[in-house]
């Protein structure tokens, strides 16, 4: 078992996934000091063992510092700005993010960094607040190796695993890859669960099937409920799945590969969108394919569960 007090970490953003991601850190023991715009939302993880800071240069003197923020705009603001992290000075050895942004911002964060010698380790994750809670949160990385070791304890301790893709920003290409697809098999399992029912099966029935079956995941495990219950409280919005699809059929533009059931699944996303699913779950791909099925669909109201 790796030493958790062996660095001092720093993090900062706490919304929905940072606040899951730095209270899990601090349930482990480790020795964590954690910043957020508003401090009233970081302050319940004293509880947990944090320290709060006021300000984030009080971050500065950590040796690992965590970013889960909303842009990469947000991304260099903390880090670089006239109040970031190091505008007095001090300096942490190695940068961990985790924010959802492009290649390009990545690259340009990595570059700038390294001009000050400090180490860079592109981190994004798969799964959301109750993922986390759950312990099954998943985590890749790319940046320098021997920063990647430095850091993998504490990403194993976010959750159920952490993959090391290599160097520089393949990291944020293994998310994109990852988010192309569950454009692609939500459209799929909306495709097939509206069969089902449209033939005569209950939409429960035949995912209790399906998720019992060498085809089942825990994806489509965790997508129950919403297609059985009709329940599309957000977890991600057809707009964010739409950006990540452009994004992957874009990187299969520049480097010469097909992607020909993504490219058709992005079209699907775009009717979505336009026909106002835009602040409920991309999984309300289920009411326009039953629509383009000519049935309507009632919720179910079966206790099923989710998989976690």
């Amino acid at each position: 078992m790796a030493n958790m007090k062996q660095h001092k970490l720093g993090w900062i953003g706490i919304g929905r996934m940072g606040y899951a991601m730095a209270e899990r850190l601090a349930k482990a023991g480790c020795d964590i000091t954690v910043w957020n715009r508003t401090k009233s939302k970081a302050e319940p993880l004293a509880k947990s063992g944090a320290k709060v800071a006021d300000n984030l240069t009080d971050l500065a003197g950590c040796d690992i510092v965590f970013t889960m923020v909303s842009t990469g705009k947000d991304v260099k603001e903390v880090l670089f700005g006239e109040n970031g992290v190091m505008s007095k000075g001090g300096k942490p050895e190695i940068i961990v993010d985790s924010t959802s942004i492009s290649l390009e911002e990545s690259a340009e964060i990595r570059a700038k960094l390294a001009e000050k010698g400090i180490q860079f380790l592109a981190s994004p994750v798969s799964g959301n607040a109750k993922v986390i809670k759950a312990g099954k949160l998943t985590v890749v990385a790319s940046g320098p190796k021997v920063a990647f070791d430095a850091v993998s304890p504490y990403l194993e301790a976010i959750g159920r695993g952490v993959s090391y893709v290599g160097d520089g920003e393949l990291s944020r290409i293994a998310k994109i890859c990852h988010n192309v697809m569950l454009g692609v098999v939500i459209q799929n399992l909306c495709e097939i669960t509206v069969l089902a029912e449209k033939v005569g099966m209950q939409r429960h029935a035949f995912l209790d099937f399906l998720n019992k079956s060498v085809m089942g995941s825990m994806f489509t495990a965790y997508k129950t409920p919403a297609l059985t219950n009709l329940d599309f409280h957000v977890t991600f919005t057809p707009e964010l799945l739409r950006k990540d699809i452009d994004l992957g059929l874009a990187a299969g533009r520049a480097h010469g590969v097909p992607m020909p059931t993504t490219a058709v699944t992005r079209d699907l996303v775009q009717t979505l969108i336009g026909n106002g699913y835009t602040d409920q779950d991309f999984s309300t791909l289920l009411l326009l394919q039953a629509k383009a099925s000519g049935i309507e669909l009632k919720p179910e109201n079966v206790e099923v569960g989710d998989g976690l």
